[in-house]
């Protein structure tokens, strides 16, 4: 009898605590307090800290913009220093990467797959260096003078750097800077001061990011909930504080390494949800996972970038075409674009270290991956992230096996520039000459990939995903992530032995149950 009662209560009784787990996995309410903190000093920033308009040093008349930097440093004596060791002024940072050692890295001497990278076009690439007159390899990093205080500090909207100006505003034209009116009225940096870089990046509004673009300055909750223009209309330096011209946040275009970084967990903790199983996902899920289902949610951004069709002129002459959105589908001087709105991320296992290729770097695996973000399930310290992946075609040397640099803009034709010449051959010899890299004279096009974390553009929690769109047989978010087991999604012959089991168990013994209540019943009343 005792080894028949065995079974018995195991089936039984094996599903009654899988519900009493689910029964007293109750709703536990959040402690608000470091929110509520976060709300009351944003609802109370005061609208200038300082009036600048009263310094008897912002008084006298600037011709140029580097008296405005010496007319600041007279006061703020130590932020040039500060500014020296600062990546917006570097454009590197020292990484530590697996494989590679100590290395400096950054927009500097990276490649990437939108105009490839800066080498001998710093002319126009450096329009949003934080800095006066960078046009070349000679640029002297430690003249402070040359730092540009207003592209950050201007809080009057009027602030304007030159194209092709190498970081120097306009000297003639319409946006020709009042010097002295936005030296008046400099402050802490808002949305638009980031915006005028970060959301133009790569050439236009929204190319790069996807999730960072000029609609965020006046916003709405269901584009993002932090910028939401009726909400808390939140700054970036809310979530990127700031300390001596250290910025939380990493841009993992060009950042390698896990530290510094700006995360949700700041304000809304570890576990922020009210029931302990969604807590339990954050161990593995990025908060941005489930709460940015889609990005590019008002204007688009460019997921595809073919190099290998550029140069084609009409009438020997270079032109322009349309897609159906009004975005520019082809250029002669940058090859064809594919766009798209409210995109799916994709989704990479990521544990905040990355690798970058060189333009040193030879080529072993195609696709050719720009950057690597590092992770797997096995990790503990990686999570689900979620992706804008660009894809791209870019020169290649099948001899050295090597992903080549392009010098794309010059001032003056001649000087082997593509968007000027559009020369492929003379733009490589010239990209090649000043990277100090050898080339073999061939050219090929090769599928690029690069990698950028999405961070911005927080949906509603309404909005968020649901369980069904990852647990689920077709179509799961998470299809492509397949080193590990997820319910829902995935079969395996044990595991659905077992769920089919307590299934038939928890059946079985309410029939038994019920059939033993019957027969006792007719017992009794006989």
């Amino acid at each position: 009898m005792k080894n028949k009662l065995i079974p018995f209560l195991a089936i039984v009784l094996i599903p009654q605590i899988f519900i009493a787990i689910a029964i007293l996995d109750k709703p536990r309410q959040m402690n608000p307090e470091v929110l509520e903190t976060l709300k009351e000093e944003v609802n109370n920033r005061p609208a200038k800290a300082v009036d600048h308009g009263q310094f008897a040093e912002l008084q006298k008349e600037f011709k140029t913009p580097q008296e405005v930097t010496e007319a600041c440093q007279s006061c703020h004596t130590e932020r040039g220093e500060e500014l020296l060791k600062n990546h917006h002024w570097l454009w590197e940072r020292e990484s530590f990467i697996e494989g590679r050692g100590v290395v400096y890295l950054g927009k500097k001497n990276l490649i990437n797959n939108f105009c490839t990278g800066i080498g001998g076009s710093e002319g126009t690439c450096n329009k949003c260096h934080a800095g006066y007159g960078w046009d070349d390899s000679s640029f002297d990093f430690t003249q402070q003078q040359n730092m540009d205080c207003l592209i950050c500090h201007d809080n009057t909207q009027t602030y304007e750097k030159a194209s092709g100006g190498a970081g120097y505003p306009p000297v003639t034209g319409p946006f020709v800077p009042d010097y002295n009116h936005i030296a008046a009225n400099v402050g802490k940096p808002t949305k638009y001061n980031c915006g005028y870089c970060h959301f133009y990046s790569a050439g236009g509004n929204n190319i790069k990011h996807g999730h960072l673009e000029e609609a965020l300055l006046n916003t709405t909750r269901d584009v993002d909930v932090h910028m939401n223009r009726e909400g808390m209309d939140m700054s970036c330096t809310d979530c990127h504080e700031t300390q001596n011209h250290i910025m939380l946040g990493r841009y993992y275009g060009t950042a390698s390494n896990d530290y510094n970084r700006a995360t949700c967990s700041q304000c809304h903790g570890a576990t922020p949800h009210a029931t302990s199983k969604l807590n339990e996902h954050t161990v593995k899920i990025a908060c941005q996972t489930c709460h940015i289902p889609t990005y590019a949610k008002v204007n688009p951004t460019k997921l595809y970038w073919d190099w290998s069709t550029a140069c084609n002129l009409q009438d020997g002459k270079p032109y322009e075409m349309m897609d159906s959105t009004g975005r520019i589908s082809y250029q002669s001087i940058k090859g064809t674009a594919h766009w798209a709105s409210n995109v799916e991320p994709e989704y990479v296992w990521f544990n905040g270290q990355a690798d970058h290729m060189l333009a040193s770097d030879s080529i072993t695996e195609f696709p050719v991956k720009i950057n690597t973000l590092f992770g797997d399930y096995y990790d503990p310290k990686a999570q689900i992230w979620p992706v804008k992946i660009h894809r791209g075609k870019q020169p290649f040397d099948p001899n050295y096996q090597r992903v080549l640099k392009a010098k794309l803009w010059d001032k003056e034709p001649g000087k082997g520039a593509l968007w000027v010449d559009f020369d492929w051959e003379a733009s490589l010899t010239e990209g090649m000459k000043l990277a100090g890299l050898p080339w073999s004279g061939e050219w090929e096009f090769v599928e690029t990939e690069m990698f950028l974390p999405i961070s911005h553009m927080v949906s509603p929690k309404e909005m968020a995903l649901s369980c069904t769109d990852c647990h689920r047989r077709e179509e799961s978010r998470l299809e492509n992530l397949t080193d590990f087991y997820m319910p829902g999604r995935d079969r395996n012959a044990t595991v659905d032995f077992i769920g089919i089991m307590l299934v038939l168990g928890t059946l079985g013994g309410v029939l038994f149950h019920g059939t033993l209540r019957v027969v006792t019943t007719r017992k009794r009343n006989q």
